[in-house]
């Protein structure tokens, strides 16, 4: 019965643990915000900082499977190449010992000051301030931080449970008759690979195995194994996420998995063998709860020492394991493994928007040059740029929605935002590309010809858009608000310059030098120019509203005309000069 009630407490400390941690592990990721993908994009440059990044997201986010996901996805999103993934799992593995130190907390003995150390006796502290930050506070990064501190306490809650549940059981014989079995190193080691597989949890075995020590009936003999086939369960959550996958995406899964092995495999063949020749008697030794984060730590960095300098062989092996694919282009957009760590799928949203924000302007600035040099492989093109952006709005405008659902921090939901407003715009200035493409075949179709005070207009008014639009797409690219603040003014000076086209027009339609047909055409060609500069407008206004976290697109554009802003009134003389506005 004594074994029966202390499985049960264990049961409920695991859950309290692995709540703890996923609470924990939430809340660091929102802080660490953007910054962890900007940090991982620079693991392509250099092996030691890969691994070094890996190992420093990993801590922040208190999870290895995560950080394995995370790779799967971004690789399965083209985002990265799977070699590049190889030292950043290596760091991971680095990364993931610190929790394991974390939970020797909870075998602090001592009097006095070191009494204070103890879980239980200031986790309750911890809890109450981190539930004042959430309940209290009205910044979100304050209340990141109670959830961080809530997610600790409750996670050290669980593990002190575990180990109140194993203490006392050493002289009850059917629970030592149960770890018998464990004796066998090889039975250890399956055990606590399928045990780990199916919490998909290596923190909460070793967890488990450091709650153990307090029998005293876990020796290093039991313990090496046990934790060996923690690392090796935890591949579970990664073969889990690579279903559904390209083959370059799997392989970050089966690589993961051959690091593992061969580090196990190195270190049981070692274990086996000095046994052997030297008896080793400290494996009789119980390893208290340091000694468990010990071996865990050994394993990993010895397996990353022993192991980095093979990495192509690495590749080697694993590309001889999963065949490259026949097919071109199959993976995925924007994985949605990436939403389960937000900071690094809003990244990765923004970097295929402003994909899409170049493609838009390279769509418009082909169609524009139609005008003067008709081409119709370039108009063939054009109409397939235009699908490609419909394509990225429909897929990134799911993502987004799908995204914005998630808890992110206040920078990462404002740039949600900003997407959200702005990739509309995107797309429509690539159907204004498609209509000025058959504005121009019209024009070479029907041999229409303007009069040269209509060409000039054209041309000038042409550059004004090709500045406009260089000029917007720049400062999306960049994250440039000071850049997009000279957008309105010449958005201005456009819709004064398309006014006086217009009145041209009617002029010379009245005194015979232009006809009816080159009227609907000139019309047309205005129309799409007005469009183009009111959407530029738009991206310009959200992007300098992100840096407020408001989207009042209207009182924004209505304080800078009505309130004589100095910077508008200048730039807008400036261009006004530049373009011939009298």
């Amino acid at each position: 019965m004594k074994v029966v009630l202390a499985a049960l407490q264990l049961i409920g400390g695991l859950a309290f643990f692995l709540y703890g941690m996923h609470v924990m592990s939430g809340g660091l990721g929102k802080m660490a915000g953007g910054s962890l993908e900007r940090s991982l994009r620079k693991a392509t440059s250099n092996p030691l900082l890969g691994m070094g990044l890996g190992a420093g997201i990993t801590v922040a986010i208190q999870s290895s499977s995560a950080m394995t996901v995370m790779l799967v996805g971004l690789v399965n999103s083209g985002l990265m190449l799977f070699p590049q993934t190889i030292n950043v799992l290596m760091g991971s593995n680095i990364g993931t010992t610190v929790t394991s130190w974390i939970l020797t907390l909870t075998g602090v003995e001592g009097s006095g000051m070191m009494e204070l150390l103890k879980p239980k006796n200031f986790s309750p502290v911890i809890a109450i301030i981190g539930a004042i930050l959430i309940m209290m506070s009205k910044k979100t990064k304050r209340q990141d931080l109670g959830k961080i501190m809530v997610g600790f306490a409750v996670l050290m809650y669980g593990m002190t449970a575990m180990s109140d549940a194993m203490s006392g059981l050493q002289d009850n014989p059917a629970f030592r008759s149960m770890l018998v079995a464990f004796d066998n190193p090889l039975i250890a080691l399956l055990f606590s690979t399928l045990f780990t597989g199916i919490i998909q949890s290596s923190a909460a075995t070793i967890g488990i195995v450091q709650a153990l020590t307090v029998t005293g009936l876990i020796t290093y003999g039991n313990a090496i194994p046990l934790v060996l086939g923690a690392n090796i369960g935890t591949c579970a959550t990664a073969l889990l996420s690579s279903v559904g996958v390209t083959k370059e995406a799997k392989k970050v899964s089966v690589v993961h998995i051959l690091i593992k092995l061969i580090g196990t495999a190195i270190f049981m063949a070692g274990y086996f063998a000095a046994k052997a020749a030297f008896g080793l008697h400290f494996l009789t030794d119980n390893p208290g709860r340091p000694g468990i984060a010990l071996i865990h730590t050994v394993f990993n960095v010895t397996s990353t020492i022993l192991l980095f300098p093979f990495q192509k062989q690495l590749v080697k092996i694993t590309n001889a394991l999963i065949k490259p694919s026949k097919k071109m282009g199959e993976g995925a957009f924007l994985d949605e493994r990436l939403i389960n760590t937000p900071s690094i799928a809003v990244n990765e949203a923004m970097v295929q928007t402003k994909r899409m924000a170049v493609l838009a302007h390279k769509t418009l600035e082909q169609s524009l040059a139609l005008f003067h040099n008709y081409d119709e492989k370039a108009a063939d093109q054009i109409v397939v740029y235009e699908d490609e952006l419909d394509n990225y709005e429909d897929k990134l405008g799911s993502f987004l929605v799908k995204l914005s659902s998630r808890a992110v921090s206040d920078v990462d939901s404002r740039r949600v935002s900003l997407m959200l407003h702005t990739i509309g715009d995107f797309e429509r200035l690539g159907d204004h590309a498609v209509n000025l493409l058959k504005g121009a075949r019209e024009i070479k179709d029907k041999e229409i010809t303007f009069s040269e005070d209509a060409q000039t207009e054209i041309r000038n008014l042409t550059d004004a858009v090709n500045e406009i639009l260089a000029m917007t797409i720049r400062a999306f690219r960049e994250s440039d608000s000071s850049l997009a603040i000279h957008v309105e003014p010449l958005e201005q000076v456009i819709d004064v310059l398309i006014a006086q086209a217009k009145s041209g027009h009617i002029e010379r339609l009245q005194l015979g030098k232009c006809t009816i047909q080159t009227g609907f055409v000139l019309s047309d060609l205005l129309t799409n120019y007005e469009r183009i500069s009111d959407h530029c407008s738009n991206i310009a206004v959200a992007l300098i509203e992100t840096g407020v976290g408001s989207f009042d697109t209207h009182a924004y554009l209505n304080d800078i005309k009505t309130g004589g802003s100095r910077t508008f009134v200048e730039d807008y003389k400036r261009y006004a000069e530049k373009y011939g506005i009298g």
